[in-house]
């Protein structure tokens, strides 16, 4: 299946109208990949043919398939590792002693595709459990697409997916097999919920989180959209709030709302600069 120049520039086209992500010429390899089991699913015999329809408009739920197929939804349980210490170690310390008076802590995993940085944030908590006595921790999942939103409200992995970034012993203890693969417990669950979100829109509910997880999401925007996301996360942090992102995601000249922690590298905190201006939550 060949993509043409044309064919690529209406589907990035596409793709960023939808969701403010780019296709860059880097990632529009993944065309053919992405896109060649939609084409057999729906019975359209090639690519041009697909954009002959999206251009037509005949099929509005198509376009919305095609969406779906080209986001990279790339995650895996406690991924990386080293942030979810970073967390337990540095940030959720502090946090407990500010939030003394409402035992409560709101947890935002924007980006979150299937749900496994959301469960694995789960289990964290989950695995502490005198750390957490009488807490109330809400961790909320979210995502542009609809179809990986299903699957992590779901809870269900393949066995690959299930053995990717979890011991034994995890597995075990969080979920529980059936039949094409493991689900995770109701237990573990109930303790996360899941919603679609654009990260360009302002902040679900409630509003405000404590900590923000957004990684490996901003890669895929540009300059202006990613100032934009900067804003709608800073308007839903309290002060004393955390942003954390991916390895190769940086605030350095890309926004005034953050700069890094002075206490904890890989940790970003809200400018303390009088002069960077607030963001309304319902902007």
């Amino acid at each position: 299946m060949q993509v043409s120049d044309s064919s690529s520039r209406i589907l990035a086209g596409l793709l960023e109208a939808r969701t403010g992500q780019q296709l860059t010429m880097s990632r529009r390899w993944r065309i053919e990949t992405a896109l060649s089991t939609l084409l057999r699913e729906r019975g359209i015999p090639s690519l041009d043919e697909l954009i002959t329809i999206l251009v037509m408009g005949r099929e509005p739920s198509l376009a919305t398939q095609v969406v779906e197929a080209l986001l990279n939804n790339e995650t895996y349980f406690f991924r990386d590792r080293t942030p979810f210490d970073l967390l337990a170690k540095s940030a959720l310390p502090k946090l407990i002693q500010h939030r003394q008076s409402t035992k409560r802590l709101r947890i935002w995993s924007a980006g979150c595709s299937t749900g496994q940085e959301a469960y694995s944030l789960a289990m964290m908590f989950a695995e502490d459990p005198l750390r957490w006595s009488g807490w109330t921790i809400d961790i909320l999942g979210s995502d542009v697409s609809e179809s990986a939103v299903r699957r992590a409200r779901d809870g269900s992995y393949s066995q690959f997916e299930v053995q990717r970034g979890l011991g034994i012993a995890q597995m075990i203890k969080w979920f529980e097999e059936h039949e094409g693969g493991w689900r995770a417990v109701e237990a573990l669950r109930r303790n996360v919920r899941f919603q679609v979100h654009n990260l360009l829109e302002p902040a679900p509910h409630p509003g405000e989180f404590d900590i923000v997880l957004c990684r490996n999401v901003l890669l895929y925007l540009n300059g202006d959209r990613r100032t934009q996301v900067f804003d709608r996360i800073a308007g839903a942090l309290p002060a004393d709030g955390y942003l954390m992102l991916g390895a190769g995601e940086t605030v350095i000249g890309q926004t005034r709302r953050f700069e890094a922690d002075s206490e904890t590298r890989g940790l970003y905190r809200l400018a303390a600069r009088a002069d960077v201006g607030q963001v309304a939550l319902g902007a």
